[in-house]
């Protein structure tokens, strides 16, 4: 029994070195210490790093710049660069077709086509000559890269929820951001190369970064987050996330067979028929959930710790919902470049200063209107905030009188 007490106590203390050794490493990087210097002390000190390891240093970037951001992040690539174990799993069940990550590395893998053998060699040709017939190669090409937004809408809101609830953050907060850098470029280059005025370096550059870049955050997938799911998610998890993919969409490509795995363990009961009686009338949950699926507007409610409790599913979602935001707090289910707007509406709502705030902002060929409201009880105490977001373009249309029925 000792010996086994001695063994543990070792190995909690080897563990706790590698992870001071760890956190030290990248102090080091962080403060701008020669990358050769500091990959050659995680070489001599470390060796390998495991993705449980990866998933356990949490790194505070606080408001930094874009530079700064890509910096920090293209240097720890290279210090990770053939140094993360491989886990051997006697079942994948990620190979067979259908589930997320196959599908996800099916989509890197026409990433990478696009990428390599379109947008490289169109732009060797732009660079050798800006004629009109290169700039529309190229904008062809980016054009079909702007379907990397589902790609990444896809890992924002299903694969980082469940992250988060096994205390794993870094991803939300850091490759979020990195995310939406890439989104950016990727629209920048459209926008020069549709009114191209001449100014081919400016072209060039923004192309080159958006390359690097989306060549990089497939290696940082699946190297490091594809792993880090697999290594945590149940299989009820996996299944929960396959559903929910078709709502956002896939990039490219979309998977031929739906995942069925050999144990699903998902407990599909139906909706219970259970009453709930209210101040003005009595409803089964059933008619209930059906009521507000109907409503011609999409509605969903966080409670008053910010934690999302609810949305409408109707049959036109203006915004993507996926029940994987359910139990997640509002503020994480935001870009980190909006979530100061929603910090200060809810705390003017929570301090009593506003009761409702309304936004109306042209999306695709909608013009959505998007009310927020304050729920109190009857005592005037804050319950959480109601958010209701309708398509107006019905009732802008809207002329004269109508009196009989169609």
């Amino acid at each position: 029994m000792s010996e086994i007490i001695n063994n543990r106590e070792q190995q909690t203390t080897t563990t706790n070195k590698r992870q001071a050794i760890l956190k030290q490493i990248f102090k080091d990087l962080h403060a701008g210490k020669n990358v050769k210097e500091v990959k050659a002390h995680f070489d001599a000190f470390i060796g390998k790093i495991t993705i449980d390891e990866i998933s356990q240093l949490q790194h505070d970037f606080g408001d930094l710049s874009v530079e700064e951001m890509h910096r920090l992040h293209a240097k720890h690539t290279e210090i990770f660069k053939g140094a993360i174990e491989e886990v051997e799993k006697m079942n994948k069940p990620e190979e067979q077709p259908g589930h997320p990550i196959h599908t996800f590395k099916l989509e890197n893998n026409e990433l990478e086509n696009l990428v390599n053998n379109q947008l490289k060699v169109h732009l060797d040709q732009f660079e050798l000559e800006d004629s009109q017939e290169n700039v529309l190669s190229l904008l062809e090409d980016i054009n079909l890269l702007l379907d990397i937004d589902k790609h990444y809408s896809r890992k924002e809101n299903l694969i980082f929820p469940y992250l988060e609830t096994y205390g794993i953050y870094g991803p939300t907060n850091n490759m979020w951001r990195i995310n939406d850098f890439i989104r950016d470029a990727i629209k920048d280059a459209r926008k020069k190369l549709a009114s191209y005025n001449g100014d081919k370096h400016a072209v060039i550059e923004v192309i080159n970064f958006v390359i690097q870049e989306v060549i990089t955050m497939i290696y940082r997938e699946e190297n490091i987050l594809f792993p880090m799911a697999l290594n945590n998610f149940t299989e009820d998890e996996w299944v929960k996330i396959a559903r929910e993919s078709d709502e956002i969409g896939y990039c490219l490509i979309a998977p031929t067979e739906v995942w069925k795995p050999e144990r699903h363990a998902l407990d599909e009961k139906a909706i219970s028929e259970g009453y709930i009686k209210m101040e003005t009338g009595l409803l089964s949950l059933k008619q209930l959930e059906l009521l507000l699926n109907h409503l011609p507007v999409d509605i969903t409610f966080i409670d008053q710790d910010d934690v999302v409790r609810y949305f409408s599913h109707g049959k036109e979602r203006i915004f993507a919902r996926t029940k994987a935001v359910i139990g997640r707090t509002v503020q994480n289910c935001h870009p980190p470049r909006s979530v100061h707007v929603v910090e200060e509406l809810l705390a003017d709502f929570k301090a009593g200063r506003k009761d409702t705030e309304d936004f109306w902002i042209k999306f695709r060929d909608k013009y959505v209107y998007i009310r927020y409201f304050a729920v109190r009880d009857e005592n005037g105490v804050y319950i959480g905030t109601l958010e209701f977001t309708q398509n107006i373009n019905p009732i802008k249309a809207i002329e004269g009188e109508k009196r009989i029925m169609s």
